[in-house]
């Protein structure tokens, strides 16, 4: 199904911020990045606060999507976690990269703002819930700190990857994580 002249408009505005930063974001920039008529960003979005309410939403809503637990296999055992992992972050730096660099300077952007910010703390919480129940599956002890340990090595691959050698091999540090974590 072809994407809406929003949904077009949208998909610009995150490509703006992952690919210049947050002071790139202009709803003219969004209509000529998105080969939109002058205008129709901010018919739907009256105001830059708007505008960047619309994104944050967006991004959350494309994450749970692409990222449906239900439809994603079982993870059995720290070989099948590892897998998991390496594969999340392979995506995260590879086919939605410019999605990666959009949310992760809507996180420091949206900081101070609660309201805003919302969206994308809900579904960070969500993500490590989910996280948190593999663990627990996987049988790692202690799993509320294993998962953070394993959601911070995760944000660190992923600007590592996105800012400094996108060609890092992985694995290493993922099994090493998850292997020292299994370890009671």
């Amino acid at each position: 199904m072809p994407a809406t002249t929003r949904e077009r408009g949208l998909e610009a505005a995150v490509e703006l911020l992952g690919a210049e930063g947050v002071r790139a974001l202009s709803h003219a920039r969004v209509d000529e990045r998105a080969g939109l008529p002058p205008g129709s960003t901010s018919n739907w979005f009256r105001t830059r606060r708007a505008l960047l309410g619309g994104v944050v939403d967006w991004i959350a809503d494309r994450e749970r999507a692409d990222f449906d637990r239900t439809a994603l296999p079982a993870i059995e055992g720290p070989d099948g976690l590892i897998d998991g992992l390496c594969a999340m972050v392979e995506l995260q730096t590879g086919a939605f990269a410019v999605r990666t660099r959009a949310r992760y300077v809507l996180f420091l952007e949206l900081a101070g703002d609660p309201e805003l910010g919302e969206p994308l703390r809900r579904q960070r919480r969500e993500f490590e819930e989910w996280t948190e129940a593999i663990v627990v599956a996987v049988g790692i002890p202690d799993p509320v700190p294993a998962t953070r340990a394993l959601m911070a090595l995760g944000d660190g691959l992923l600007l590592h990857r996105l800012t400094v050698d996108p060609d890092l091999d992985i694995r290493p540090a993922i099994e090493r994580a998850v292997r020292g974590l299994t370890v009671s």
